[in-house]
């Protein structure tokens, strides 16, 4: 009888302590894509990303003129002359694809290296207010396949407030912006 009741109370507390317990979401891809300082990250790989595109420009223009050279040329040159100009092309073209593959990453590591600092603050932010909130678990509601709302706390407009984002600012409103910057280009 006493193991009965010992089982029976350490059940109540199990589910005295399950109905305390605090749960919250946020929508952390929000967060992080409209905060300002994701605005001036986005400024600056786009700037990386315009001198790249300009300098694979300037590249692929050298081995156009080259090659036009060559082909008008070529008929009359002595062999030696024809395979130093054929190497020079050649040389040019790798020098194109390597840079090429180099610009890429080096933009890519530039994009993981501004976004970090984002990211982390995000997750400070939502640390803090789930500690304030006095929450057990904070989800991502992005890669959540459901969440009863009504039994967990959306703590998105809290760390949109916190982290700066001006209100009626959307990921929609941000795609819109993107995409105005890109069709003035």
């Amino acid at each position: 009888m006493k193991r009965i009741l010992t089982i029976a109370a350490a059940s109540l507390l199990c589910i005295a302590a399950g109905a305390q317990s605090k749960f919250a979401h946020v929508n952390f891809v929000e967060l992080v894509q409209l905060m300002p300082e994701a605005d001036e990250a986005r400024a600056a790989i786009a700037a990386s990303s315009q001198e790249a595109q300009e300098t694979f420009a300037a590249m692929v223009k050298e081995y156009e003129d080259k090659y036009s050279v060559y082909q008008q040329k070529s008929a009359s040159w002595t062999p030696a002359i024809r395979e130093t100009k054929e190497k020079e092309l050649t040389e040019i073209v790798q020098r194109i694809n390597d840079f090429d593959k180099n610009i890429q990453a080096e933009l890519q590591q530039q994009q993981q290296t501004l976004m970090a600092p984002i990211q982390q603050k995000a997750i400070n932010t939502v640390n803090q207010l789930a500690k304030e909130g006095g929450y057990i678990y904070v989800f991502d509601k992005t890669s959540i396949l459901y969440i009863d709302e009504s039994q967990s706390t959306d703590l998105t407009p809290a760390a949109r407030k916190a982290l700066g984002i001006k209100d009626g600012r959307t990921l929609e409103s941000l795609q819109q912006e993107l995409a105005a910057q890109a069709a003035l280009q």
